[in-house]
């Protein structure tokens, strides 16, 4: 097809050439004294274009001579580039490889080629990528000194002010990463506080954050920060829960007394203080600081929703309130009654409630509910023997020593 229509133009030029120039009978004189040149107008016009294509192809010649020197180096700068593109790419691949020795090699080869290419020379992310690769692969060779020396060459190649771009962010959050490997919390949270506050959110640099808070024994910051994780999925919801629940038990169990534990209660988000089970363990907390009236006002709306409790949950709640017995008031007794008619056939139960008669001096009650601890299925050993010394404690109270001895038997008796 191409050569139809290359046939068809010079056809057409040959058309237009006949019949503009085929009758021209002009005549072109060319003076140079003493001589005088008579040419025809088409020789002339004809010998006028084959001197501007022989000039023009002479012109391009020449320049196209004068500039392969140029033309020479920046084809050995491309080569360089390539170069070292390359050697940045085999370090790349060799880090991913487990080849760490290799992989920082690679890298300071692809340092060493920009070092001699202009092209390269003014381009401060390659240089910083190159350096983070190979502090990243004396980290994983534990060669801490030079790692630290190559992270502060690739820091110090990026700008230090304008839009931070994403090596520099990288470099940062990478810094953070090693600190928190070496055990160094503050430094890590000093990387930390540099990334800009979008970077801060995001679920990588919030796990890195987790860990500095956890190293760091800040419970507290620790639980924000897996709250906002496990908000943006960073963790599988039991994985979830499950880390909460553990920090916020942290937190509890971090306080030194009844005020710093009050403060951390209240510190805690609305989630956690509606889990029974952190409840629970910031009762028993509360019953060790001597402090068990407002550790039984935490309690209490969860003993209210006990047979709504999963067994865990509801065991926590349980022996948290025998923890903070001391002091029960009456207005209990309905409660405890209410919570015996919903689960008359827990062992848990029915010994807490026996505990909490005997706390009352109720001891007929008491016996009744510690008797049928003992006996009913499901019951634990720990939690029958338990049973039993509460039943010889009252036979002790009521002065009947005998029937103590019994009942410390029977406890003795139990694997």
């Amino acid at each position: 097809m191409r050569v139809v229509v290359w046939l068809l133009l010079i056809f057409v030029v040959a058309v237009l050439a006949a019949g503009t120039l085929g009758n021209n009978s002009g005549v072109v004189s060319v003076y140079w004294p003493p001589w005088r040149v008579d040419l025809s107008l088409n020789l002339f016009v004809i010998a006028i274009l084959a001197f501007g294509l022989a000039a023009y192809v002479v012109t391009g010649t020449v320049a196209r001579l004068m500039g392969l020197p140029a033309r020479a180096r920046e084809w050995r700068g491309q080569q360089r580039e390539r170069a070292a593109q390359a050697a940045l790419r085999e370090a790349l691949g060799l880090f991913w490889a487990g080849r760490f020795s290799r992989s920082h090699k690679a890298a300071q080869r692809a340092l060493e080629i920009r070092a001699v290419t202009p092209g390269l020379a003014r381009d401060q992310e390659f240089a910083a990528l190159a350096h983070l690769l190979s502090a990243s692969s004396l980290h994983r060779l534990q060669d801490r000194p030079r790692r630290d020396e190559q992270l502060a060459q690739a820091q110090a190649a990026l700008p230090a002010q304008g839009v931070p771009t994403a090596v520099a962010e990288a470099a940062h959050l990478m810094a953070a990463e090693w600190a928190v490997d070496d055990r160094d919390a503050g430094r890590a949270l000093e990387q930390l506080q540099v990334l800009p506050a979008g970077v801060a959110r995001r679920t990588q640099a919030l796990r890195v954050r987790l860990q500095a808070h956890r190293l760091a024994r800040q419970p507290l910051e620790a639980l924000k920060t897996a709250r906002l994780l496990a908000k943006h999925q960073g963790f599988a919801p039991a994985a979830a829960q499950g880390l909460l629940r553990s920090l916020a038990v942290e937190a509890l169990d971090a306080t030194r007394d009844a005020d710093q534990l009050r403060r951390t209660w209240l510190q805690l988000d609305p989630a956690d203080r509606r889990d029974a089970y952190v409840t629970a363990r910031a009762a028993r907390r509360s019953a060790d600081l001597q402090a068990p009236a407002e550790a039984r006002g935490w309690l209490r709306p969860h003993w209210e929703e006990l047979p709504r409790l999963g067994e865990r949950e509801r065991q926590a709640v349980l022996e948290a309130f025998v923890a903070v017995l001391p002091g029960l008031p009456a207005d209990w007794l309905p409660l405890i009654e209410s919570a015996l008619t919903a689960l008359p056939q827990d062992p848990q139960l029915a010994y807490a409630a026996g505990r909490a008669m005997a706390e009352r001096q109720l001891w007929g009650r008491a016996r009744r509910l510690l008797e049928s601890a003992t006996t009913l299925p499901g019951a634990e050993p720990a939690l029958r023997r338990d049973a039993w010394r509460s039943l010889a404690a009252i036979a002790e109270a009521e002065g009947d020593s005998e029937l103590a001895q019994r009942c410390y038997s029977s406890a003795a008796k139990i694997a």
